[in-house]
């Protein structure tokens, strides 16, 4: 009776009335013996309890057994009949009710999960922060989308960004937000805020801002990463900062801006800066959402990349709390400290007072129970010569941990002193408890590193160990004599460049890739920057990671249950080569043209150019590691390269991770190939490849709708305007 589909049954929503007794194996016993034995034996059903249905709801199971069974005579049993079979097939699954009995009451929104639980169930499961939660674990339970079924996914609904913004976007990289039946995304070069409903994709409400020269001044513009969503029970209110640095408080019903905060919705970030003597104009933006938690509302900063800085004075990126109803300023923390201040005196020669940046350009996260905020803090002003700030730089790319209601510093780590590789904490901190009982935090960084801390105290979980690094030559440059290297976890990905490194599939291939890097420098992690007429005939240094990492601003993803962190990177040569700043810049020496060397068009290093690690945080041993993608065509048809047998390469991008019960999923990421993937998140091996409209762009969330799993993101690409696109199982 019992057809190939069915799997193990934890409740059942009944959809009909007629039934009000109790069930009874034993008369489930006998229906199953006179209406199914033909074709299934009851050995049978604990292992299809693990097929297609895990994390769906018990009324579809339900209801598909009495649409489809019997065979000949679908749907020819009473209601009693179905409700007592099911109930049989629940206790040779060793799934069993209380007292063995299944009832309308009892089972009610219950839902099919993994054999041996009964776990409650809610038909509407959200995705309220931008990495999933304000741990930024990026891991959600759901699965009725799981091994057995992800490839039946297909496109449930599409949203196009073509009539957002002054002009529509090519690329979007948002993420957005589900709770309480809608989602909210940002759209449009202007970032405007969208509300729509989660079932199809129907626009509810938009949101323009109206910033006139100050948007066309802002630093940086686009539709950005997201929004934050808080609620105390009465009201619901979406924020979102926007290109010209306002935070504007909107109500998460009607789109309205929200009276009672600040001016009418809108609080201006401009004021309370602490502003350069040395630059006219204000360059301070942010792009990621502020971060929400214990009913306050954290905001960060970000400035125009520093490469080349019109001068070594900026704008400091103070990081700042606001009360969530009122936009009070309720604390203001100094990345870059003032005098008589803890952490002023690694700033020589009065750095202090005119350096800039030092902000939180990246996603924060938040302990609510401990009540700490951690902040990701980017390097100073400038991003490759730091002879205007000499001295390490606190609070510059450190991991700091404030109290979220006063501001107070906790505890802090610098990740780098001094830098000048351009090496920012670029991703939201991770929270987890692993199973040994320990409460960690771990950055991941551009510099390949995870940095593992306990996050009450910031004790490291493993040795730190300062270890000596080569020192700058470049004239007026100071250098850190040490930078901490973590005795565990192991990089996940490449650190410095030597031969060893070189593509080396042909002897001949090898032979060209040691003379293409004949004009270069190298060295290990941490070598710093050389100029490109250097005294020794070089013309730069090369590096790896590349200035974007390693790991950036998708951060990684994290298991609660295995203490697993999944970790996307990339592996592409940079070339830190300096020029004076002359007539672009009044700091000495400023970032310059340079080209990263190649072999005839192939990359100058071994495969593969992107990766995703699996770490085990408990035991700081790597798991597995895979490649990102597959081969590309320019590298598989490479004249050089045939009749060789290549690996699996991937692609120099940093994969948009997701990760739920039973899955990791994990896109290409911009500049990669429409193609989202599913892996046993035990192993990394592939077990399905789903199609796109275009390439992963923004970060995969997922949620669950009026009993219905999707997985949602922005994809850009094909010349065309960004779409937000959901996926889900056919119906």
């Amino acid at each position: 009776m019992i057809r190939s589909t069915l799997v193990l049954v934890f409740g059942i929503l009944l959809s009909f009335t007629a039934v009000a007794q109790n069930s009874s194996i034993e008369r489930g016993a006998a229906v199953f013996q006179n209406e199914c034995a033909r074709c299934h034996i009851p050995a049978e059903m604990q292992i299809r309890l693990s097929s297609r249905w895990l994390g769906q709801p018990a009324s579809a199971l339900f209801n598909e057994i009495r649409a489809t069974m019997p065979a000949e005579t679908p749907g020819s049993l009473r209601d009693a009949q179905y409700l007592d079979v099911t109930a049989y097939i629940m206790q040779v699954g060793n799934v069993v009710a209380p007292e063995g009995n299944v009832t309308e009451a009892s089972l009610a929104d219950l839902t099919i999960s993994a054999a041996g639980s009964v776990v409650s169930s809610e038909r509407n499961v959200g995705w309220e922060h931008f990495n999933g939660n304000v741990q930024a674990q990026r891991y959600s339970p759901l699965e009725q989308i799981n091994a057995s079924n992800v490839d039946e996914l297909e496109v449930a609904w599409r949203w196009s960004g073509a009539n957002y913004g002054p002009r529509a976007e090519s690329l979007s990289v948002t993420t957005p937000l589900v709770k309480n039946g809608r989602m909210f995304l940002t759209a449009g070069n202007t970032r405007n805020v969208v509300a729509v409903d989660p079932a199809s994709g129907e626009t509810l409400w938009m949101w323009r801002p109206a910033e006139g020269q100050r948007f066309i001044d802002a630093p940086r513009k686009g539709s950005g990463k997201g929004l934050a969503y808080w609620s105390d029970g009465d009201q619901e209110i979406i924020y979102v900062v926007t290109p010209g640095y306002h935070l504007v408080a909107l109500d998460a019903v009607t789109g309205v801006q929200v009276a009672g905060f600040a001016d009418n919705g809108i609080l201006d970030m401009h004021q309370g800066l602490r502003l350069s003597e040395g630059r006219d104009d204000i360059d301070i933006t942010l792009t990621f959402p502020p971060l929400v938690s214990n009913d306050v509302v954290v905001v960060g900063a970000a400035h125009l990349v520093s490469m080349r800085p019109p001068s070594a004075d900026n704008v400091k990126g103070d990081i700042r709390a606001y009360d969530p109803r009122t936009g009070e300023l309720l604390w203001t923390f100094k990345t870059i400290p003032e005098p008589g201040e803890y952490g002023y005196d690694t700033w020589l020669n009065n750095s202090a007072e005119f350096t800039g940046n030092t902000g939180v350009w990246a996603p924060m996260s938040a302990d609510p129970e401990l009540g700490i905020v951690y902040l990701p803090v980017e390097a100073p002003t400038g991003d490759r010569f730091g002879g205007d700030r000499p001295g390490n730089n606190l609070f510059g790319n450190s991991l700091v941990a404030l109290d979220i209601r006063t501001g107070e510093m906790l505890w802090y780590y610098q990740l780098i002193h001094h830098d000048i590789w351009d090496w920012d904490n670029p991703a939201a901190p991770i929270l987890a408890d692993l199973p040994d009982g320990r409460k960690v935090v771990v950055q991941l960084t551009k510099q390949s590193f995870a940095y593992v801390f306990d996050r009450v105290t910031g004790e490291p979980i493993w040795d730190m160990v300062e270890t000596p690094v080569p020192a700058s030559d470049v004239p007026g440059e100071w250098s850190a004599a040490t930078q901490p290297f973590p005795v565990k976890p192991a990089a996940y990905d490449r650190q410095g460049f030597s031969e060893d490194d070189l593509i080396d599939f042909t002897p001949e291939i090898l032979s060209k890739a040691k003379q293409a890097i004949k004009p270069f420098r190298i060295g290990p992690l941490f070598t710093p920057a050389s100029v490109i007429d250097a005294p020794d005939g070089t013309k730069g240094t090369l590096s790896l990671p590349n200035t974007t990492g390693g790991a950036n601003w998708e951060g990684g993803a994290m298991d609660p249950e295995t203490g697993i962190v999944y970790v996307p990177s990339r592996t592409e040569v940079a070339v830190l080569a300096l020029v004076p700043g002359g007539k672009v810049s009044s700091v000495a020496w400023i970032q310059g043209p340079a080209r990263p060397p190649s072999v005839d068009g192939l990359p100058i290093v071994k495969p593969p150019y992107g990766r995703i690690t699996a770490i085990d945080l408990t035991s700081g041993e790597h798991v597995f590691q895979i490649a990102n993608a597959d081969t590309p065509d320019y590298i598989k048809n490479h004249p050089l390269l045939e009749g060789v047998d290549l690996p699996r390469t991937g692609i120099p991008t940093r994969s948009g991770l997701l990760l739920t019960k039973s899955l990791l999923f994990a896109g290409e990421g911009s500049g990669g190939g429409p193609i989202f993937r599913a892996h046993d998140k035990a192993t990394g091996k592939i077990i399905a490849e789903i199609i796109l409209p275009a390439t992963q762009t923004g970060q995969p969330m997922t949620y669950m709708h009026e009993g219905k799993q999707y997985i949602v993101m922005a994809v850009s690409g094909n010349n065309q305007p960004a779409e937000i696109v959901a996926l889900a199982l056919p119906d």
